[in-house]
């Protein structure tokens, strides 16, 4: 609330009195008071920043606002400095609010552009600064020459001696002190009617000052109504968070049920395929199953058939079986056969070697007759 009222009151004051006189856009940040080192964003995003001109006090100032809080209020006086920390970061500080302001630059173009205005301002406000001071000089110094010349008039008065004399004097006296009176009278109603001026200000600002003193004595009358109200939302803001947890949860497990529910689809499409063929397999097979008494009868014949030659199989292998017994028969004979035989070689080799000695024998009795 109290933010709104500041942010109102510089509002007013930047309409009746100030005119911007340059504008950008910038993130803007200030020194941390407590480290004196680190920078504190004093707004989430780039917001504007302008130059404005007092003409009635003939000050310039760097103002910004974040919505209803004004962020900087910076009067820029002779002695301040505006440095360029980086391509796009620039700095001064200001000692009447005792901080030191940051601004946050997208182009290194805007840096430069917002750093020659700052010094342009700064003369500027130097030259009002000596001007407000010749002012005021030469203003003291009419009201001392003023102060000087009355007694030398009145001196010369007296020292001239005939009358004609002493009025002539008096009348050019008199003329240049009404001149003087009147310069005095204007400069006067100048000075009062700026005083009147600076008094209306000072009587607005201590209203203002009232007004926001009445304001953060609300808030600080507010702060445990919202500090508690902080602490419902924060419990309700958990309670929240622990219902989206178990909704996530809930809608993993949807997902994962979906996922069964499409392979369960699947899982059915592919039965529904094979059904089909299996349907498929049942017409063949009802089709075949017309000619199945065709193909008994035709079986019926093949059994006849089969029976008919199992029993030619069965005399076949009788007969096999005698002539296996005569083979075997056979074989005895011809084995007994070859027994006679060799024996009867042996024999014959028995007589055939008698013989060749019988020979032997003859012929050696014919040699010997």
């Amino acid at each position: 609330m109290m933010e709104n009222m500041q942010a109102r009151y510089v509002h007013r004051l930047m309409v009746l009195r100030e005119q911007p006189i340059f504008t950008t856009r910038a993130h803007v940040f200030q020194i941390d008071p407590s480290t004196k080192k680190n920078w504190v964003p004093a707004s989430k995003q780039a917001v504007t920043v302008s130059y404005f001109y007092d003409s009635t006090r003939n000050s310039y100032r760097i103002i910004s606002v974040d919505g209803a809080k004004v962020i900087i209020n910076s009067t820029i006086t002779p002695n301040m400095t505006f440095t360029k920390t980086s391509q796009k970061f620039g700095q001064w500080a200001d000692s009447r609010a005792n901080t030191v302001f940051g601004l946050g630059f997208s182009s290194e173009q805007q840096l430069t552009k917002f750093a020659e205005k700052f010094q342009d301002v700064k003369e500027a406000a130097k030259l009002a600064r000596d001007r407000s001071q010749e002012k005021i000089e030469t203003s003291s110094n009419h009201s001392q020459e003023s102060g000087r010349e009355t007694p030398s008039f009145t001196r010369a008065s007296s020292i001239n001696g005939t009358d004609d004399e002493r009025a002539s004097h008096g009348d050019s006296a008199d003329a240049h002190l009404k001149s003087e009176n009147d310069k005095l009278k204007i400069a006067l109603a100048q000075s009062s009617s700026s005083v009147k001026k600076w008094e209306t200000e000072l009587q607005t600002l201590r209203e203002s000052n009232a007004r926001l003193t009445s304001a953060l004595q609300e808030s600080a009358a507010s702060v445990e109504h919202w500090k508690k109200q902080f602490s419902e939302c924060k419990e309700e803001n958990d309670q929240l968070r622990n219902k989206i947890e178990e909704l996530e949860e809930q809608c993993n497990e949807i997902n994962k049920e979906k996922e069964r529910n499409a392979q369960l689809n699947r899982r059915l499409q592919e039965l529904e395929s094979e059904l089909q063929d299996k349907e498929l397999e049942l017409e063949d097979l009802r089709k075949q199953g017309e000619i199945i008494p065709q193909l008994m009868t035709e079986c019926e014949s093949v059994s006849q058939k089969l029976q008919a030659a199992e029993k030619k199989n069965r005399d076949l292998e009788e007969k096999v079986r005698t002539l296996r017994t005569d083979v075997e028969e056979s074989k005895q004979r011809q084995n007994s056969l070859k027994t006679e035989l060799n024996n009867f070689l042996d024999v014959l080799d028995g007589k055939i070697d008698e013989l060749h000695d019988l020979r032997q024998g003859l012929s050696k009795l014919g040699i010997d007759n």
